[in-house]
Order: C-alpha cells, then sequence, then structure tokens
C-alpha cells in the first residue's frame, strides 16, 4: 500500500508544480504582452530601446526551481510527500524562491559583486539617483552582449536548481567584508 500511496502522492506534488509553472509562465508573458502592447511605439514616435530580461532572469530561476523539486520528489520520506501534497504554500515556494534567488544574483552581477570568466559582464553606463532613473536601468540594463545574456540566463536556472547557491555567495561576502573591516586600523 505504502508504494501505491507514494505514487499517488508524487503524482499531485507533480501536478500542482506543472500548474503553479504552467500558470506563472503564462501569467508573465500575458503580463510582458500587456506591457510590450501599452507602451509600443506610435510610427511617428522614435521606438525606445526596451529589454525585458529581469522577467527571463526570473523565469529561469523559476524554471531551475521547479527541475530542483521534481528531481528530489522521489528520494522524499512518505511523510514529507504527504505534507508537501496537501500544502500549495510548500510546493510553489522553491519555484518562486528560485526566482528570487536569480534576480539576486543578477544584482550581484551587476554590481560587480561577482566577477570573472564564467559570469556575465555589465557595463557601468547607468547613474542611478531615484526611483524613475532605477525603473530606466530594469529596462535597459543588460549584460554586454549576447554570450553574457547567455551566462546570465545560464546562472539564474544555477541560481533556482541550487537552492543553496546564492545564500552561500551572500555569506561568504558578508564574511570577507566583515575581515576586511577588522583589518582595517
Amino acid at each position: 500500500m505504502s508504494a501505491i500511496e507514494r505514487q499517488q502522492y508524487l503524482q499531485k506534488i507533480t501536478q500542482r508544480l506543472v500548474t503553479f509553472t504552467g500558470a506563472a509562465l503564462v501569467l508573465i508573458a500575458l503580463g510582458l504582452y500587456g506591457f510590450i502592447k501599452i507602451n509600443s511605439c506610435d510610427p511617428a514616435e522614435i521606438c525606445k530601446e526596451r529589454s525585458y530580461l529581469v522577467l527571463l532572469v526570473f523565469v529561469s530561476g523559476l524554471l531551475g526551481g521547479f527541475v530542483s523539486i521534481q528531481q528530489r520528489l522521489p528520494s522524499i520520506e512518505l511523510d514529507e510527500l504527504k505534507v508537501l501534497s496537501s500544502s500549495w504554500v510548500s510546493i510553489t515556494l522553491i519555484p518562486i524562491n528560485g526566482g528570487i534567488f536569480a534576480l539576486v544574483l543578477m544584482l550581484m552581477f551587476a554590481g560587480h559583486i561577482i566577477q570573472g570568466q564564467l559570469f556575465p559582464v555589465y557595463p557601468d553606463t547607468f547613474a542611478i539617483s531615484d526611483a524613475k532613473t532605477f525603473f530606466i536601468w530594469l529596462e535597459k540594463a543588460y549584460p554586454e552582449n549576447g554570450v553574457d545574456i547567455a551566462k546570465l540566463l545560464f546562472w539564474s536556472f544555477v541560481a533556482g536548481f541550487s537552492e543553496r547557491f546564492v545564500p552561500q555567495i551572500i555569506r561568504k561576502t558578508s564574511s570577507e567584508i566583515i575581515e576586511e573591516k577588522q583589518k582595517q586600523p
């Protein structure tokens, strides 16, 4: 009976994950389409360059979280499966955290906190001084080239897939800053 019960819980959790992730992707796509439609250029107007990379970063993290939980489900104990199958919050929190971690990681790349050949490079062309310039940055800030965009989306997926990745970077960076301050006279 426990093998059948286990399979039923796995199916219920998977259905909820697929439903949530699919709904989130559809809502993001519709929101993006609506935003583009509302802000589309008139023929007489000069079109501004726009980037919705922030949404793609969130989606990459969301998908990373989805794949991560899917891979872990078969090894989860029956009691935990029972709890997960009865709670939408517990199931959807992992992909949502993945999207949030991907956005935090993007900010770390843009702020040059994480640098190296494996990571995307952002140009230092924006001066953010208020809410308006922040939203302009969100709309137009993107890595230097297509290769760096691919790196950003890859690392965004990793941030969602490995839920400890971004918190470990934050802890390590915080520790390094504290150590540097303690060394100063």
